[in-house]
């Protein structure tokens, strides 16, 4: 195994690739190995396609509107799929997280149109197909390319439907596993069956909103109205391997 050095200021005074990678980095990347040693690895020869993070629709050069989606999900089901075999593509939308080691693809975007390009473009060619990222419905009709300045009165904001990828990909799945996710404030289980229903889903995976940005989440994997499993709160990063084992391929 070949760790690669990181990039830095160097003693020769230029910042360039060189540096001695940060001790618990290396002490991670060994116990990762150990741990993926350990595995079922049997996503291997399995290419998954997953959206994370939130999306970012702007107003003018300085203002946006979004969500509170910190990613964590979607890198822990990026990371959690590379473990078990299988080569990622990860659409990512704006995130304060490191990009997961290993991927095949890393793909960075902003809006939900960017989004929704970069997804239907991917999902002709994987077998598996996620869609956590937190995707805003609505963006502004109209964008100011000059900073908006604060008048007298009130100002309003007219909305546009983004795209629905997720829909989308319901429409032109072939012999795709298709997964999405409903974070819901009420009604969880009956939202989350229409929506698995609506887009032509294989698995959907409901859990409340009040979790966003929280390490944990207590999840419920559902695949139909009789098929509905609830998992106990525990961390994203071990959810990541629950859900995938749910994923039938």
């Amino acid at each position: 195994i070949f760790l690669d050095s990181d990039e830095g200021f160097l003693a020769c005074n230029v910042n360039s690739k060189g540096r001695l990678k940060d001790e618990k980095e290396i002490v991670k990347i060994i116990e990762d190995h150990f741990q993926e040693e350990e595995l079922d690895r049997y996503l291997t020869g399995k290419t998954v396609l997953i959206t994370a993070g939130r999306t970012e629709e702007a107003i003018d050069p300085v203002r946006y509107i979004s969500n509170r989606s910190s990613g964590q999900m979607g890198y822990s089901l990026a990371i959690a799929a590379r473990k078990l075999g299988a080569e990622v593509i990860l659409v990512s939308g704006p995130t304060e997280l490191s990009q997961p080691e290993g991927l095949k693809k890393f793909i960075k975007v902003r809006s939900a149109q960017e989004m929704y390009e970069a997804a239907i473009k991917e999902f002709p060619q994987v077998d598996i197909a996620i869609a956590c990222a937190a995707v805003a419905d609505y963006k502004p009709k109209n964008y100011s390319t000059e900073k908006i300045k604060k008048k007298d009165g009130d100002m309003t904001i007219v909305l546009d439907r983004n795209p629905d990828i997720l829909f989308e990909m319901g429409k032109i799945k072939e012999k795709q596993f298709l997964v999405g996710f409903a974070a819901e404030t009420e009604n969880i289980i009956e939202n989350a069956i229409g929506k698995l229903k609506r887009k032509n889903l294989n698995m959907i995976v409901a859990n409340n909103a009040s979790n966003m940005q929280k390490t944990t989440n207590q999840i419920r994997i559902i695949k139909s109205e009789n098929s509905i499993k609830e998992i106990p709160e525990k961390d994203k990063s071990q959810l990541a391997f629950d859900i995938l084992r749910e994923i039938e391929l």
